[in-house]
């Protein structure tokens, strides 16, 4: 049994507006019926939103990810959760806010392609 983060229960209680936002659509099935997971254990790290049935993590960006060092611990943190066949996309929290049509359009096009593809033995998970 896979077992969760110390700090995953802390963060899905103390989500950022976006991130409660974006989970208020994406939860119950809601986009498509695909089942999406909030503050997912991957290895070592908590996926934002995770959908194990289209292998597919959206993570959101706060301004934090674009000063300092922050691009390049994404990216390798990233480049971790894709070699588990997972695909992970990026929005900037502001994005949610204001464009969240656009954010769901763009997760459920990818959700669909990702499980049709996976289904077809194109793709797999590790």
């Amino acid at each position: 049994m896979r077992r969760p983060h110390p700090n995953a229960r802390k963060l899905r209680k103390d989500m950022p507006e976006a991130e409660r936002r974006l989970w208020s659509r994406l939860r119950l099935k809601q986009l498509g019926g695909f089942r999406f997971r909030r503050q997912h254990t991957i290895g070592p790290f908590i996926a934002d939103f995770a959908c194990v049935e289209a292998t597919l993590v959206v993570e959101l960006d706060g301004a934090q990810h674009g000063r300092d060092d922050a691009p390049v611990r994404d990216a390798a943190r990233d480049a971790f959760i894709e070699g588990q066949g997972y695909l992970v996309l990026r929005f900037w929290n502001e994005a949610v806010m204001r464009r969240m049509d656009e954010v769901l359009e763009e997760i459920h096009r990818t959700a669909c392609e990702r499980a049709t593809a996976r289904s077809l033995g194109v793709i797999g998970r590790k």
